[in-house]
C-alpha cells in the first residue's frame, strides 16, 4: 500500500516575511522544514532545456560560493568567508557590500545569512555575529559567538526563530566543547547557550571524557511542536576513541531543543561511540506523513555514517534505520535504531579499510523532500579510506590519520518510507559538493562533480539540462518576480541566474 504524505505547512513568519512565499527565499533551507522544495511550476520538464543565463555575479574571490543566497523584499544577499553582499535579484546588481577585517582564523567556507525585520545576520570565520541594516548595509552590533584564538571558528548561516538568532560554530582540530547559542535580534546580547558535550565537572557532563559535538549547519524548526532540531558534530579527540570511553553524548546526534531556552527534549545518537569523523550534523528534514499506518511527525536525516533514519519528532523515537550508501563499520542496528560499531573497524597501527571515508557518505551539501514522490533526494557517495592511529598521534584534535583510497558520487533517490533507493544519477567523480532543489513542476537541480549545473526530471532521475560553471558547491535556489521564475546556482566563486528566455 502507498504511503499517503501530509504536507508540511510552513505557517511560521520570519520577522514581516511569511515562509514559502514564491517570491523570496527567506531562510537557508527556504523554510523552517528543511526540505528545499519550492512551490513554482514556471520551470517545467518541458521547457527547462531553454533556460538560459539571466544574470551573474563574480565575487573576484578566490573561495568558493558555499552559500544559500537568501532573497527578502527584492533583495539577495550572498556571503563567501569574510563577505556580504546585497544584490539585485532581478539584474545581478551589487547594491552594498561588507568586508571583514582580516583575521587568523579558519576560513574554511559559508553558509550563508539570516533575517529579521530590518536586519541581516552574518558569522564570520573569526566566530563573531554580526547584525546590519540589510537595505542600506550599515552595521548594527558586532559580538563574540566563540573565542577563535582556543580553535573555534564559524560557517554557519543562523536561523531565526521568533526573537532569537540561534548560531552554532565549527572547529575539532581541539578539544573543544560543542556550542549553540541564541541571541537578541536588537541588541545581540546572548539568550542563551546550548552545550552538545557539558564542559567537564559541570553536573551535566555526560560525554564520557569526549569534547567536540560542533552544530555547524543550520537546524530546523517545528511551529507546533515549538522544537528546534540540530545535527551535532564528531566527539575529539577525532580518532583517539580510547580516551573518551562510552557513547559519547551527544555527539554525532540529532537534538531536539525549546528554542526560548536551549532546553534539551530529547536526543538520538545516530554514531554512538564514533571514531571516524561522521559528524551527524546533516540537515534534519521534517515531513509529515502517514507510515506504518499511522500518520505521524517525522525527522528524516540522511547521515554521513552511511545510514539513513527516520524518527518520529516530537519523542525521539526511532521508527527506520537503514544504509543508502556503502558501509562496512558495524555489526548491524540495536533495538534503539543506533548502529553498533564494529571493533575490528577502528582505527589501528597498520590501517583499517573503511567505508564511508572521513568525508562521509553525504556531507554538508543539503538533499531536499518532494511531496508529490515522497523522494527524499541526497547527494550521496559510496567511499573507502584507510584510518590509523597510534598512541604516539595523541590525545588532542584530530588524533590519527586517515586517507581516501576511493569513492563515486551519486544523487540518490530515497524513499522516504524505507530507505530503498528509487534512482540514481551519477555524479561523475568522488563526492559532490552541490545540494539540491526540487520544485513542484517535478525538477531536481543540483550539480555535478564534473563542473555542471544539472536539473533533472524528479521521477527517474533523467536529465534534462546542464551547463557548465565550474565547482557548484551550494545549493540552488529559486523564486520568482514580476511573473518570471529564476534559479540560482553557485558556480566556482561566481553565482549565477537563470531563467526561461522572455517572450517578444
Amino acid at each position: 500500500m502507498k504511503s499517503k504524505l501530509l504536507i508540511l505547512v510552513p505557517i511560521a513568519a520570519l520577522g514581516t516575511t511569511a515562509y514559502a512565499q514564491t517570491d523570496s527565499w527567506p531562510t537557508y533551507h527556504g523554510d523552517y522544514s528543511g526540505r528545499r522544495h519550492s512551490s513554482l511550476t514556471q520551470i517545467t520538464p518541458d521547457n527547462v532545456h531553454t533556460l538560459a543565463l539571466a544574470w551573474a555575479f563574480p565575487t573576484n574571490q578566490t573561495q568558493q560560493v558555499k552559500s544559500t543566497p537568501i532573497l527578502v523584499d527584492g533583495i539577495v544577499y550572498l556571503t563567501t568567508p569574510d563577505n556580504l553582499w546585497a544584490i539585485d535579484p532581478r539584474s545581478g546588481r551589487q547594491i552594498w557590500r561588507y568586508q571583514h577585517p582580516p583575521n587568523d582564523a579558519f576560513h574554511i567556507g559559508h553558509r550563508g545569512v539570516a533575517v529579521h525585520g530590518r536586519s541581516v545576520f552574518l558569522s564570520t570565520p573569526d566566530a563573531h555575529l554580526l547584525a546590519f541594516d540589510r537595505f542600506s548595509g550599515k552595521q548594527l552590533w558586532n559580538v563574540e559567538i566563540a573565542d577563535s584564538t582556543r580553535g573555534y571558528w564559524a560557517t554557519n548561516a543562523p536561523l531565526v526563530i521568533r526573537d532569537h538568532v540561534i548560531v552554532g560554530v565549527s572547529g575539532d582540530f581541539d578539544n573543544l566543547p560543542g556550542i549553540l547559542r541564541s541571541f537578541d535580534p536588537a541588541t545581540g546580547a546572548a539568550q542563551w547557550t546550548f552545550y552538545s558535550t557539558p564542559p567537564a565537572g559541570t553536573p551535566a557532563a555526560i560525554s564520557g571524557g569526549a569534547t567536540g559535538g560542533q552544530m555547524w549547519m543550520t537546524g530546523t524548526y517545528d511551529p507546533e511542536l515549538d522544537l528546534l532540531y540540530v545535527g551535532t558534530g564528531n566527539p575529539t579527540p577525532v580518532l583517539n576513541g580510547a580516551q573518551r570511553p562510552g557513547d559519547n553524548k551527544w555527539t554525532c546526534s540529532i537534538v531536539a531543543l525549546r528554542p526560548d531556552t536551549g532546553e534539551l527534549v530529547w536526543g538520538f545518537q545516530v554514531s554512538p561511540h564514533d571514531t571516524h569523523d561522521w559528524d551527524a550534523a546533516e540537515v534534519p528534514v521534517l515531513v509529515d506523513a502517514m507510515l506504518a499506518g499511522a500518520d505521524r511527525k517525522l525527522l528524516l536525516q540522511a547521515s554521513r555514517n552511511g545510514y539513513y533514519v527516520v524518527l518520529d519528532r516530537a519523542t525521539g523515537e526511532s521508527l527506520l534505520t537503514t544504509p543508502f550508501a556503502a558501509v562496512n563499520w558495524s555489526l548491524g542496528v540495536d533495538a534503539n535504531g543506533q548502529p553498533i560499531p564494529n571493533p575490528a573497524k577502528e582505527p589501528a597501527r597498520d590501517g583499517r579499510l573503511v567505508a564511508p571515508d572521513e568525508v562521509g557518505a553525504t556531507n554538508y551539501r543539503s538533499p531536499s523532500f518532494d511531496p508529490a514522490t515522497g523522494l527524499l533526494i541526497v547527494s550521496a557517495a559510496d567511499a573507502y579510506g584507510i584510518y590509523f592511529f597510534k598512541p604516539e598521534h595523541g590525545e588532542y584534535g584530530w588524533a590519527g590519520a586517515d586517507y581516501g583510497i576511493h569513492g563515486r558520487g551519486e544523487l540518490r533517490a530515497l524513499d522516504f518510507a524505507t530507505g530503498d533507493v528509487r534512482w540514481r544519477h551519477d555524479l561523475h567523480g568522488g563526492a559532490g559538493a552541490a545540494g539540491v532543489l526540487t520544485t513542484a513542476s517535478g525538477l531536481t537541480f543540483t550539480g555535478d562533480a564534473a563542473n555542471s549545473a544539472l536539473a533533472l526530471d524528479t521521477r527517474d532521475g533523467t536529465t534534462l539540462w546542464h551547463v557548465g560553471l565550474g565547482r557548484v558547491g551550494n545549493s540552488p535556489v529559486t523564486y520568482e518576480l514580476d511573473g518570471r521564475q529564476y534559479v540560482l546556482i553557485g558556480g566556482g566563486s561566481a553565482l549565477y541566474a537563470f531563467a526561461l528566455p522572455e517572450s517578444r
